[in-house]
């Protein structure tokens, strides 16, 4: 491998576990990266422990809860309040790659300031990619910048995808969440503290809970429809509960190439922050004989019925997607504050599809209407008992 400069890294969602996982590669590779900003959402503990460790430059929190503990400077760190910062960390003319894995669709706009600032984005915020996927493209065709998947089943298919003669199918593969092998009979009587216990992965709250009804992998489905420009027809899930095999590549004669490691996010993060030069160093070592038997399996409808509903939203195109995404967001949001029961997610998805209209050539605010207005439809059924 050459010899590299330090890269200076913008990591926004610093205390996520995305954020952890890029910060344990920071440590490791301390000559290759330095962390020249972050932003947490409202955890000023962790921020003060990252302070302490990275002393980066700037240190955003986005939460107007904070308690505003840090004051306006903690060390040598210069903190700021309210997530109009964060467009001023990613645009520093000091940062070379910036990490986007704060959860949902308030990414678009960091990433957007990023994509016209000419950075290297490590991409791990879907909720940009799925309800803003069109405009982010043109956004690319104007500046076209790196943009490297972090989620581990499209880091996987991006470095199979680096000769793309001969391929037939995408395959995502998926844990099966929480409740893979729970009978059906009994999901309506699933708790929250139930759905937060994922059975391979530490990840927060939203995400743990999308795992669980497998609307993280229906998103996933249209990120990669917007990464790697595959039809949804030629985009598959398959369940692996081992969470071994992170992406498969079908190929036209009926073979297959598969990405495997050991499940960490160490992989795909090191990967995007060292792209196009190879990781240089172990990373973990897992070799193949201690992995054990590998399963895969088709994921149920009646199990998961997010999941088409997921690949109808990617077909419908327009505001479809965004509508899935922001009614997910505000559905799970009603289902942790105890107003809704697991089972009547996927419901209030399917309801705001049918009853919001859709538009096929929104422009950037059309995108944030369509949202705005899928949160408000489903928080307006669930206060009226709609369900």
């Amino acid at each position: 491998m050459k010899e590299q400069k330090t890269m200076d890294i913008c990591l926004l969602g610093a205390s996520g576990s995305v954020g952890e996982s890029t910060l344990k590669v920071l440590r490791q590779f301390p000559d290759a990266f330095r962390l020249h900003s972050c932003s947490v959402h409202s955890n000023e503990d962790k921020a003060k422990a990252i302070i302490d460790e990275f002393s980066p430059q700037v240190l955003v929190v986005t939460s107007k809860k904070a308690k505003r503990t840090l004051g306006t400077r903690y060390k040598n760190s210069k903190i700021y309040y309210g997530e109009e910062a964060l467009l001023d960390i990613v645009s520093a003319t000091e940062v070379d790659i910036v990490v986007t894995a704060i959860v949902g669709s308030a990414g678009i706009f960091p990433t957007t300031k990023a994509i016209e600032s000419g950075k290297k984005i490590a991409i791990a915020n879907k909720e940009t990619l799925v309800t803003f996927g069109p405009y982010i493209n043109g956004l690319l065709q104007k500046h076209p910048v790196a943009m490297i998947p972090v989620d581990s089943e499209h880091n996987a298919l991006f470095q199979l995808l680096e000769d793309r003669q001969g391929i037939d199918t995408l395959v995502l593969t998926a844990s099966g969440g929480t409740f893979r092998d729970l009978p059906l009979e009994k999901f309506k009587d699933i708790t929250l503290e139930q759905a937060l216990k994922h059975p391979t992965w530490s990840m927060g709250p939203k995400i743990t809970i999308d795992s669980a009804g497998m609307v993280n992998k229906g998103l996933e489905v249209i990120e990669a429809h917007f990464l790697f420009g595959f039809p949804y027809e030629k985009i598959e899930v398959v369940i692996h509960p081992e969470s071994i095999v992170h992406g498969i590549v079908a190929l036209q004669d009926g073979a297959s190439l598969l990405y495997a490691s050991h499940p960490d996010m160490i992989f795909p993060i090191a990967h995007s922050l060292f792209y196009p030069e190879k990781v240089p160093a172990l990373l973990l070592e897992r070799k193949a004989h201690t992995w054990g038997a590998l399963h895969f399996r088709s994921p149920e409808a009646a199990r998961y019925p997010a999941l088409p509903l997921a690949y109808a939203a990617g077909k419908r195109s327009g505001t479809a997607p965004a509508i899935f995404n922001a009614a997910n967001e505000e559905a799970v949001s009603q289902f942790i504050a105890g107003n809704i029961q697991f089972v009547h997610i996927p419901q209030l998805i399917d309801a705001s599809l049918q009853g919001l209209e859709i538009s096929d050539s929104p422009d950037l605010q059309g995108y944030l209407e369509a949202d705005q207005n899928a949160r408000q439809f489903v928080a307006d059924r669930v206060k009226k008992g709609m369900l």
